[in-house]
């Protein structure tokens, strides 16, 4: 199955992707494409090291974001891509390509939704005090992170914790959980019925 990759930034994400699934010939998993919103993200330089076609496809490059999806859709279809995985990627697309895409957009979020979503989730719950953090994938729908929860993982919150110090403890957490849940995918394994993300097992 070919994958595509959307970031905006570092690419931790993304090269676990990239070590844990494409450079795995018995997963069945190919990067077709990484693309990026920013020129300078370092994700681009992780994907170029792997032998990654890379494309990057700015918001101020279009005249509006009805503009911008198309040619994110555009590339998608270029490069016969199966699931759309963002990783970092600090855009939200718009309604059109949410629906064309149903059920084909996975995002993973640095907090147990649907609490604390949006840009700032670590810090957020270390603001509210919670004694639990963690991390959630999800497929992607027309609001923000709010789509159907595929798989969670808590992760402690420690009376020590700064952001910095919570958010590499998730990003482990993220760097176990992402893979699997595209493997799910890629293995048709994973069934939506509602809001409510089944994983079908060889007993179901």
């Amino acid at each position: 199955m070919k994958i595509a990759v959307l970031v905006s930034g570092s690419g931790t994400n993304l090269q676990t992707l990239i070590e844990q699934l494409h450079k795995d010939e018995t997963s069945g998993i190919e990067i077709a494409v990484v693309i990026s919103d920013r020129q300078q993200a370092y994700a681009l330089t992780r994907a170029k090291r792997a032998g990654i076609p890379t494309q990057i496809v700015r918001t101020q490059d279009f005249e509006n974001r009805i503009a911008y999806d198309a040619e994110i859709s555009r590339q998608i279809e270029n490069y016969s891509v199966e699931l759309i995985v963002l990783a970092g990627f600090m855009k939200l697309f718009q309604p059109p390509l949410v629906r064309k895409y149903r059920n084909r957009i996975i995002n993973v979020h640095p907090s147990l939704l649907p609490a604390f979503p949006g840009a700032t989730p670590v810090a957020d719950s270390l603001a509210y005090g919670v004694k639990v953090a963690g991390v959630t994938v999800h497929f992607v729908d027309e609001d923000v992170d709010t789509g159907p929860i595929i798989a969670q993982t808590v992760v402690p919150v420690y009376d020590t914790d700064d952001e910095e110090s919570l958010h590499k403890r998730i990003q482990i957490e993220e760097h176990k959980l992402y893979p699997k849940v595209i493997k799910s995918y890629a293995q048709g394994k994973l069934k939506v019925e509602g809001r409510k993300v089944i994983k079908i097992t060889s007993e179901t």
